[in-house]
């Protein structure tokens, strides 16, 4: 028996390879399938299943391109339905894999088609589950992003605390819990570093898990929920609906634009230039209305909480080599209209004398020095909110980044904007939109609120109320 954790930790995706006897499973596969592919040729076994626990929301799954490829069967739990051969099982249903047998839990709640997959060895024993975003290690899916009709946010918790309490608690405490994401992923809000545990360690910490009644836990469960990003309704469709082929993206994306070449496609078809690098050495050179996400960092989730249109053309800068990772990144969360990238990079862009925009980033040093003497200045916390509630600068405004869209309007063009978050990835982000907006003033505070705390500026925590922007 081999089970197989394929971690993703721009995504906190955790896709699973499981084999037996020359037969393979996969479980919630990303976009790119090569590796699953490789993997079971490598091992001389042939991919049998496809098990998605639900249509995810985050990112969009391999399943399609990996059953045309594999010839594996989709299976999908209870009450799924979609626009491609997939197989709808039962609950209670059983798949075969080698000496493997995986047993079919539905557990609705975080959508109404949400299955675990239990998996007993060869020799009968509850080994593992795979909980998909049923169970995370320390939190549980979010009940939000199903609601229907009449159906609620409460209902759906509902739901899942009846999943949870008759379906997932009475197995034995040595199974294995493996999730389909870990801390960092908007599915939940309080999700462990760890990316498995036992279930029975999870009764003991795992605050939802521990609710005493279903009004408790509705509660709790609930209780502090952000809004999704605007993309997972997006990414939930493409996987219930089907989508391009990742090759057909690759081919269509992988083209090296010369300076020239990359200049024109630009201004003929109003593509949103995204530049990858890192945001310190983006500050310093940058083509004019080009937005930094850098893919150091959350990359596709932040592509997707701020870039609104999954159709929005794009043309990439990106290091040397960088171009296909970047296309695959944003492919994983459903932007698969890449046009091409800057040849030789925004060397080449300058070598060319093509015209180049910065920013202005500062010290937190050199901050302080201006909160010193002017304490009537623009100073903005992009951080979550949080974040912020947690502690900030008592001179800082809260304009979380993902809420950009939003507050944009409130920026006024003629006035300078200082801009931070924690260690400086996000901060860029923002100055750049706003940079593309027309706000010609921003200047970026490099290392984020993790370098102001060095210095002596005076910093409050929740107790003390937000500040409004005026205006």
């Amino acid at each position: 028996m081999k089970i197989e954790q394929i971690y993703t930790g721009c995504l906190a995706e955790a896709a699973y390879y499981i084999e037996s006897n020359g037969e393979a499973a996969i479980i919630d596969p990303l976009r790119e399938i090569d590796p699953y592919l490789k993997k079971a040729a490598q091992n001389g076994a042939i991919i049998k299943y496809i098990f998605e626990t639900h249509f995810h929301a985050d990112f969009v799954s391999g399943h399609v391109d990996l059953a045309e490829k594999s010839g594996a069967t989709i299976v999908y739990g209870p009450t799924a339905t979609t626009n491609f051969k997939s197989h709808i099982a039962k609950d209670g249903e059983q798949f075969k894999i080698g000496d493997l047998t995986i047993t079919t839990l539905h557990t609705p709640g975080h959508t109404l088609e949400s299955t675990t997959y239990l998996l007993t060895d060869a020799n009968g024993k509850d080994y593992c589950i795979f909980s998909g975003d049923t169970l995370f290690i320390g939190d549980v899916g979010r009940p939000d992003l199903a609601q229907k009709g009449e159906l609620t946010m409460d209902d759906l918790a509902g739901m899942l605390y009846d999943s949870l309490t008759i379906k997932i608690k009475p197995l034995a405490d040595d199974v294995i819990v493996y999730p389909a994401h870990g801390a960092g992923s908007a599915c939940g809000k309080s999700m462990s570093k760890e990316t498995f545990d036992t279930l029975g360690h999870q009764k003991e910490v795992n605050y939802a898990l521990k609710a005493s009644s279903k009004e408790q836990f509705i509660k709790e469960v609930t209780d502090g929920i952000l809004p999704p990003p605007q993309y997972f309704a997006k990414n939930a469709a493409m996987n219930k609906g089907g989508y391009e082929s990742i090759d057909e993206v690759f081919e269509k994306g992988l083209v090296a634009l010369p300076p020239k070449e990359f200049e024109s496609v630009a201004n003929l078809t109003g593509a949103l230039i995204l530049d990858t690098r890192d945001p310190q050495v983006f500050a310093k050179a940058f083509i004019p209305n080009s937005i930094n996400i850098g893919l150091n960092g959350q990359f596709a989730p932040w592509v997707g909480a701020l870039i609104t249109d999954l159709k929005q053309e794009l043309l990439l800068v990106t290091e040397d080599g960088k171009a296909e990772e970047a296309i695959t990144r944003l492919a994983r969360v459903g932007y698969d209209n890449t046009i091409g990238y800057l040849d030789g990079g925004i060397a080449a862009w300058q070598n060319a004398g093509k015209e180049i925009d910065e920013i202005k980033s500062i010290s937190a040093a050199e901050f302080e020095a201006v909160l010193n003497t002017n304490k009537n200045i623009n100073a903005l916390d992009v951080r979550k909110p949080g974040e912020y509630e947690s502690e900030h600068l008592e001179a800082t405004l809260t304009r979380p980044l993902d809420y950009i869209n939003d507050w944009t309007s409130e920026v006024h063009p003629d006035e300078t904007y200082y801009i931070h978050c924690a260690g400086g990835y996000r901060s860029m982000i923002a100055a750049s939109i706003l940079k593309a907006r027309g706000i010609e003033n921003v200047i970026d505070i490099a290392g984020g609120y993790g370098a102001i705390k060095e210095t002596n500026l005076k910093r409050t925590d929740f107790s003390c109320p937000s500040k409004a922007m005026e205006g």
